[in-house]
């Protein structure tokens, strides 16, 4: 359920329902929301804030979602408002509104300072915010080509359609196919002097193919290959595929969706045939279509800073990585190959922005160098714990009415230095099973023992692909599966997989994320077989 949820859409973002043409209205321009921002820091101010600051976003969405033959919802919205956050008295305060004017926005600074100024007569230590120059007035937006929101609805619906159509034609029982589209206008002002204006993309284009065997009344499923992406429309517009023994099984800076949709209902029917794993201890080669979940998870999660001290145990959990392990400056928490680094700033990505939400450049940092936990994630309230004299500029609210704090950024896997394909990694493993796609998964709540699946297995005798394997899944702690990386491709197969929806915190919010890696091989995991026994 939890791993379902992460890829659904938050159709509570939506606000309200709008016209396809009303996407492409530009909106409020800078100077206009610079004008409203002033007046929110100078009410916060007057009432006594020690620092402020204000986000003015409009937030557009569009959903086509089809099935078969079928267009099943086409939904556009847009969400505007104003969030304002304030210390007080040494304490947080937060408002927001709908309404957008001068006045309600008066009113909304000082309904924070009052909330700040509640919120400190409970308080035990007064915020301690770490330094941040301001930059005057920036702007930031998504490199695209085609914003995909001037793409007629017709075009995504007749592409997706298509695709269906072709995977019945294969002999699929039942397919759905979607294009998620986002956009966020994003101004955000505060004390410190600065006024940035963002406008930051994103698209998902997916789909799920499943074949019924009649015989034994058993099915298999096989989801698309593609990557949600900080990109436009553009991201549809050509293949960019590589093949490993024959068979795509991946695509880099573009996505074919109908020749992914062709592979994914030939590979679905050999996955009814296919041979059960026999469990036991094998060689993983995991795909960065795979991997990407698995570093979400055991990685990504644990190094959140306020997952380690506790702040989210009530809903998401802690972190087994604990601050004493940081301060050893010793603790290896994978093999001496194992290089992860947390970016805001990588082109194509779901996490790039060029500032956070409270206004800090965005940056990349180390989390694990040679295999040492080196670092975590942390932002301006935060950055004090971990001695640090910034923040790490991973501050997300998910909408205006949100309060931003902290969200992890993109989590990588470093390629391998020396060169090293795919097929140079197969030839040199005995026994192993080579994975793509993700898919169920678990992991307790220190983000510890785990358990993945996948989308297709092949089986690996002798250097050789020797076949597909159904009804595979890996067990490990996280410790132990990443201290048993023994090779990873080099750049040139390096890729990006994500979540457009991340969920944490109390209210929770959704936060898009990427993680990327090139393949990577694992020696010696715990494969069990996932089969019914009916």
């Amino acid at each position: 359920m939890g791993a379902g949820a992460m890829f659904l859409p938050d159709f509570s973002l939506f606000g309200r329902s709008v016209d396809a043409a009303e996407l492409l209205n530009p909106g409020p321009d800078a100077a206009f929301k610079k004008q409203l921002a002033d007046v929110a820091l100078t009410a916060a101010k007057a009432k006594g804030a020690s620092y402020a600051d204000v986000r003015i976003g409009r937030y557009l969405n569009q959903f086509i979602i089809t099935r078969e033959n079928r267009v099943q919802n086409i939904a556009n919205g847009e969400s505007y408002g104003v969030g304002i956050r304030v210390i007080a008295n040494g304490s947080w305060g937060f408002a927001a509104s709908n309404e957008v004017t001068k006045e309600a926005i008066a009113k909304t600074a000082e309904r924070a300072v009052a909330v700040a100024k509640a919120n400190a007569r409970i308080m035990t230590q007064p915020v301690q915010l770490a330094p941040q120059k301001g930059y005057g007035e920036v702007s930031w937006k998504t490199p695209i080509v085609t914003n995909a929101f001037e793409v007629p609805i017709k075009e995504k619906v007749d592409l997706l359609l298509a695709a269906n159509a072709l995977a019945m034609a294969g002999g699929a029982n039942f397919v759905n196919s979607q294009i998620l589209a986002i956009n966020e206008q994003k101004y955000f002002a505060s004390t410190d002097g600065s006024y940035i204006d963002q406008d930051i993309h994103r698209l998902f284009p997916s789909f799920n193919v499943t074949k019924v065997d009649r015989n034994s009344g058993k099915f298999e499923t096989r989801k698309a290959l593609s990557s949600p992406v900080g990109m436009g429309y553009e991201y549809l517009s050509a293949t960019d595929a590589d093949k490993v023994g024959g068979v795509v099984t991946r695509y880099k800076n573009r996505y074919d969706l109908m020749e992914d949709m062709k592979n994914a209902t030939a590979e679905v029917t050999q996955k009814i045939s296919a041979k059960s794993v026999e469990p036991g201890k094998y060689d993983l080669i995991l795909d960065p279509s795979h991997l990407w979940l698995t570093i979400h998870e055991s990685v990504a999660h644990p190094t959140e800073l306020d997952r380690v001290l506790g702040y989210e145990a009530n809903y998401a959990g802690t972190s087994f990585l604990t601050l004493d392990k940081l301060h050893s400056k010793n603790f290896q928490f994978g093999s001496k190959l194992v290089n992860i680094v947390a970016d805001k700033k990588q082109t194509g990505s779901l996490g790039a922005v060029g500032y956070d939400d409270e206004g800090v450049a965005t940056k990349t940092w180390d989390i694990i160098k040679d295999g040492v936990l080196v670092n975590f994630q942390a932002i301006r309230d935060q950055a004090h714990i971990l001695g640090m004299k910034e923040s790490h500029g991973c501050c997300y609210a998910q909408s205006w009415n949100d309060v931003q704090f902290q969200r992890m950024p993109n989590i990588s896997l470093q390629a391998g230095k020396t060169p090293l394909s795919v097929d140079d990694m197969i030839k040199n493993t005995e026994k192993g099973i080579y994975i793509i796609g993700d898919g169920s998964f678990s992991i307790d709540q220190q983000r510890y023992n785990f358990q993945f699946g996948g989308q297709t297995f092949y089986e690996i005798k002798n250097g050789r692909i020797a076949g597909m394997l159904k009804d595979v899944a890996y067990q490990a702690n996280t410790r132990e599966f990443w201290n048993s990386c023994t090779a990873i491709a080099d750049e040139k197969d390096y890729r990006l997989g994500g979540a457009f929806n991340d969920g944490k915190g109390q209210p929770g919010q959704s936060n898009a994320v990427s993680h990327g890696s090139s393949t990577t091989r694992f020696d010696g995991v715990n494969v069990i077989n996932t089969a019914r026994k009916i």
